[in-house]
């Protein structure tokens, strides 16, 4: 694996990544977690326009399906501790530079959202990282998760006019990752919290419940579910504890159940704060991107190799604390990475080539 690394923004607490298509092109958006700006790129990292400039608190962004650019987006959450004025906002082009803003709906600690479809209709799942909050480092208030069937057109929702929410699923304390994983014919999520790991599917028709179904309970910052060494299976990746120093892969025995498989043999005081996760195909194999943000400050990409029989990392950067990450493939067929490096406030791009 070759890597060449293009810095394409100096941004303070730089966080939350998310692609885009907007007037035909592959692009993507960076965001921060404090009150700074949003820029939208190229798929080359060309700053093409400045979406907003505050309020920042941005933990999630996703592209509404369908749409010529417009997107969801969490505004006003700037750590589990202040983040009581959260919400979803719905964004929308305009002319460069003034792009429209207005409130999805008011989800007070949500950190994390997710577009999900089926069976010909857009469902929003939205994660909350708890419920309720009085004093500085209060967890009493588990999180939950909440679903709406997300209507095609989002022109009649504003501050005075908010999308309805149902409760899924509560009592999840910290309630921390997310990601969307494909199964078989539509989309699910798959969240993680203290009580363990879990896939969320939408409804299979209009009006029907979600089901919920426990993969794991061990505690969870983030899972990743990917098979790995191509036998059918999937593995599970997961970052432990929350906000934790360790992460591992654990395969499905015979009876169904994970076990323990692989650990990254790094010592933990080296890997503080394992944060930034992100599951695809790069180079032709399934791949688990991981960055941390304490310690070393490192980012590894992991793959099984098959003639060894074992997994192996290589390194994607180093030193600059990566909180999340997304690959995706150019026009021109080159797999690309995109981080951002929050603890040295730098958004870069990575070129993937063998």
């Amino acid at each position: 694996m070759n890597v060449s690394k293009k810095v394409i923004a100096n941004l303070e607490k730089c966080y939350a990544i998310a692609p885009l298509t907007y007037n035909d092109r592959k692009c993507f958006l960076v965001s921060a977690e404090q009150q700074n700006p949003c820029y939208l790129f190229s798929e080359d990292g060309e700053n093409l326009d400045t979406v907003w400039t505050e309020p920042g608190g941005v933990m999630t962004m996703a592209q509404v399906p369908g749409t010529n650019g417009q997107f969801l987006a969490i505004h006003e959450f700037y750590s589990p501790d202040d983040a009581l004025n959260a919400r979803i906002v719905i964004v929308t082009p305009g002319e460069k530079g003034n792009w429209e803003v207005r409130t999805l709906c008011n989800t007070p600690f949500v950190h994390r959202f997710g577009i999900l479809h089926r069976a010909g209709r857009n469902y929003l799942i939205v994660c909350c990282l708890k419920t309720g909050h009085e004093y500085t480092g209060d967890w009493r208030f588990p999180g939950a998760c909440f679903g709406a069937e997300l209507p095609k057109d989002l022109s009649s929702y504003n501050e005075d006019n908010q999308l309805s929410l149902t409760l899924i699923r509560g009592g999840m304390l910290r309630n921390h990752g997310y990601c969307t994983i494909e199964r078989g014919g539509y989309t699910a999520g798959l969240v993680a919290c203290e009580q363990g790991t879990f896939i969320f599917d939408p409804p299979a028709v209009r009006g029907a419940e979600w089901e919920v179904t426990c993969v794991s309970n061990i505690p969870s910052s983030d899972s990743v579910l990917i098979d790995f060494d191509r036998d059918g299976k999937l593995e599970l990746g997961m970052i432990t504890p929350f906000h934790g120093n360790a992460f591992s892969i654990f395969h499905l025995d015979e009876f169904g159940n994970y076990v323990p498989q692989w650990k990254y043999s790094a010592p933990e005081k080296e890997t503080e704060m394992v944060h930034a996760t992100w599951a695809d195909t790069i180079l032709g194999k399934p791949t688990w991107i991981v960055g941390w943000r304490r310690g070393t400050r490192n980012t590894v990409a992991i793959t099984w190799d098959a003639e060894a029989g074992d997994y192996k990392t290589e390194f994607i950067d180093r030193n600059t604390g990566c909180a999340n990450a997304m690959h995706f493939v150019n026009s021109r067929g080159e797999d690309v990475v995109v981080g951002t490096n929050r603890e040295i406030d730098e958004a870069a791009l990575y070129t993937i080539t063998e």
